[in-house]
């Protein structure tokens, strides 16, 4: 059973930076497409980064690109979101997810494309 451990969230200042990870687990990282989704009290859960399984192919919703990185270390089982410059509109807590994809290299940006998620981690961004 793939288990997802998401870590580094916390408060910090607009314009200062984060580096979330994702701990993947029972399974190999390797053949899954994952991604970074958020939820804001009040608003609907939307995705913020996605990655492919090799790392080749990425994705970011347009409030967040350049300022946002995803990556993976497949021999780390880890994935990461690194965050900078942000935005008291970046406050939400973020979730990682994970979908097997029998090494086909696509990204996926619906969360219900997703089969495994983790518990999430509170991001909080002070002005």
């Amino acid at each position: 059973q793939v288990q997802l451990v998401e870590s580094g969230g916390g408060l910090v200042q607009a314009g200062g930076s984060l580096r979330l990870s994702c701990a993947f687990s029972g399974r190999t990282m390797s053949n899954y497409a994952m991604g970074w989704f958020r939820q804001a009290p009040g608003k609907e859960r939307e995705f913020v980064a996605v990655i492919s399984w090799s790392g080749a192919n990425t994705y970011y919703t347009d409030s967040v690109k350049g300022r946002f990185a995803i990556s993976r270390d497949n021999a780390k089982n880890t994935m990461y979101l690194q965050m900078n410059s942000l935005k008291p509109e970046d406050t939400a807590v973020y979730y990682c997810a994970a979908d097997p994809t029998d090494y086909v290299d696509y990204v996926l940006v619906l969360s219900y494309e997703y089969d495994y998620w983790g518990q999430g981690t509170q991001v909080t961004v002070s002005s």
